[in-house]
């Protein structure tokens, strides 16, 4: 929650954003949020990333003894959560996590983006973030800065809306790993 210092400015709550997938590339940080703040290496326990069948990004969910390594975005603000709830879209929840800094094994409260449909069928194997840069990046980016553009509108796409229309346009076929 903001508050409000004494010459009437809100001050800004700050967050840290646990990224596991397409946001642990600083360009695509970049375009969503206009810059890339401090980020450490950090590992999610209990929690595996999935691929998802059809879509380029990936899942995570709570799986014991599993971990997921990927990296906090430090020093979020309310917009750029706000703006961040609005890419992850429906597909995920917003949860707060604990999450390990891999440089000093410091635990650190963080927000996380949790696929929201437990039982899904389309969830499989693991996803590579690697694999992912080298094939899909680019149009990622490109998916992204849409979805940036349609933000300013009054009544924005759903971010899978957008999604379908970039990769469906540049690839005729269906996006299976």
């Amino acid at each position: 929650m903001s508050t409000v210092s004494s010459v009437g400015i809100p001050n800004q709550s700050l967050h840290n954003v646990f990224v596991y997938g397409s946001l642990l590339a600083d360009d695509v940080v970049q375009v969503l949020l206009k810059r890339v703040p401090p980020a450490a290496p950090a590992t999610l326990s209990n929690h595996h990333r999935f691929s998802i069948k059809g879509r380029v990004y990936p899942a995570i969910l709570p799986v014991e003894d599993k971990k997921v390594t990927g990296r906090v975005l430090q020093g979020i603000s309310d917009l750029e959560l706000f703006i961040l709830d609005e890419f992850e879209d429906v597909e995920y929840e917003r949860r707060d996590v604990d999450v390990y800094l891999k440089d000093n094994s410091e635990k650190l409260k963080a927000h996380a983006y949790i696929w929201s449909n437990r039982s899904d069928p389309n969830l499989y194997g693991d996803w590579d973030f690697e694999e992912w840069k080298g094939t899909f990046m680019n149009e990622f980016i490109k998916m992204t800065e849409e979805f940036i553009k349609e933000l300013e509108f009054l009544e924005p796409k759903r971010r899978i809306e957008t999604y379908e229309s970039v990769f469906k346009q540049d690839n005729d076929k269906p996006l299976e790993s």
